[in-house]
């Protein structure tokens, strides 16, 4: 496999990137090393250069927020004639973020395709307004699983490949490449009892949109602050939610306990994680939960929505973390592992063990062994583990242990 075309809406430096993007690109990165000619096309934003070289890979910016798709399209078929911000590219496979809708790269590319889904999006869709909640959760329902009903699929965890599933994709053309996970910088020691905050800290590691929910993490301060003395908040990331939420915050009074530290570098977001007692993720969805791992390689359990499907994968519940039921659940298991010191750190050494299961080269060699079958004509399903995968082929995903049955 010499060359690999990425497509995603957003890239890492864009002010609204975030998980999804950063797995991509880590991806890519790790095929560069491998010695693949990779390129991102993604949205241009205002200060981005229509092009750049980073971590070994081309970066091709063009179009917007919605526009970021036709103008991929036309770039791809563009490169065919020889012409264009992608002239030159000749993939041998393409990667077609979907993220609620898909680039549909399939119908101008002569390259096979496969199709990255984080997760699905039914829950967000709603945000985008009537109209285009309904579109987009038909295109990302119906018409996107019937298009590539013969191409590879690609997700993050076994929840979304269930969910997937639950579209009508075939198990078999399903696989599963777990993300991986930086170590923090050399210069921020390793979260202990050290390096905690003196008073309670609560952590919320997330981009600010409202699916992510941290308003339910402003509702926790909110109520246990008189039961627990300095109790604080702190938020680390930042977008287009954060004037509602800081609304939220004064409404509920609770100003002097939460701080917005906005979009930080590594070693300020390493620092604050070492700090925390708790990580709390209240999100409606998600895909994986990569802020569950950073906050763990802290020590630092993470607490999470039993219905937002990826943290099932990522928090093991009761031994990594919690996984809770509702907003009054979280409040008072919040509560809980605030009051013990013992059990919030037995939950948070766990986790830590567990991060060593996640790396960036596991997961970039996992997604070459997806994308050297396609390219092939092969399909490959399953959890792959740089090189090999565990068939879906007659599993039912749902059987797997859910409380949200019980």
């Amino acid at each position: 496999m010499r060359e690999v075309l990425l497509l995603c809406w957003r890239d890492t430096s864009h002010p609204l990137g975030g998980g999804s993007e950063r797995y991509l690109e880590e991806v890519g990165a790790g095929l560069a090393a491998r010695g693949a000619r990779v390129t991102l096309r993604t949205a241009r934003y205002r200060g981005a250069p229509r092009s750049e070289v980073r971590d070994g890979m081309r970066i091709s910016r063009g179009g917007g927020r919605l526009t970021v798709y036709p103008w991929a399209l036309l770039a791809i078929a563009g490169a065919r004639l020889g012409i264009g911000p992608l002239r030159g590219c000749k993939p041998d496979v393409i990667i077609d973020t979907q993220n609620g809708v898909p680039f549909f790269a399939r119908l101008v590319a002569s390259a096979p395709v496969v199709l990255l889904v984080h997760h699905c999006h039914r829950e967000q869709w709603p945000v985008a307004g009537r109209l285009l909640a309904r579109l987009g959760w038909w295109i990302e329902s119906w018409l996107s699983p019937r298009l590539h009903r013969r191409d590879q699929y690609l997700t993050v965890s076994l929840p979304s490949a269930d969910e997937l599933i639950g579209l009508g994709v075939a198990p078999a053309r399903i696989a599963v490449a777990r993300a991986g996970a930086d170590a923090p910088p050399p210069s921020v020691p390793p979260g202990t009892s050290a390096t905690r905050s003196a008073s309670p800290t609560i952590t919320v590691l997330s981009r600010l949109v409202p699916h992510k929910q941290i308003e339910d993490a402003l509702v926790v301060v909110s109520r246990l602050r008189e039961t627990i003395p300095g109790l604080r908040l702190d938020v680390i990331g930042d977008g287009w939610w954060q004037p509602r939420l800081r609304r939220e915050v004064a409404a509920l009074r609770i100003d002097d306990a939460v701080t917005f530290h906005g979009h930080v570098d590594e070693e300020t977001k390493h620092r604050l994680l070492s700090r925390s007692w708790l990580h709390l993720m209240p999100s409606r969805k998600e895909g994986w939960g990569l802020a569950v791992i950073e906050a763990a390689q802290h020590g630092v359990p993470t607490i999470g929505y039993l219905s937002s499907r990826g943290l099932t994968d990522s928090i093991i519940d009761g031994v990594t973390g919690r996984l809770v039921t509702d907003r009054d659940e979280l409040v008072e298991v919040a509560r809980e592992l605030l009051d013990d010191d013992v059990e919030r750190a037995l939950l948070g050494e766990k986790a830590r063990a567990r991060v060593a299961e996640f790396s960036w080269e596991q997961c970039a060699s996992s997604v070459e062994t997806v994308l050297a079958a396609a390219a092939r004509g092969e399909r490959r399903s399953g959890i792959i583990a740089g090189g090999s995968g565990a068939s879906l082929d007659g599993i039912t995903l749902s059987s797997r242990p859910d409380r949200r049955s019980a």
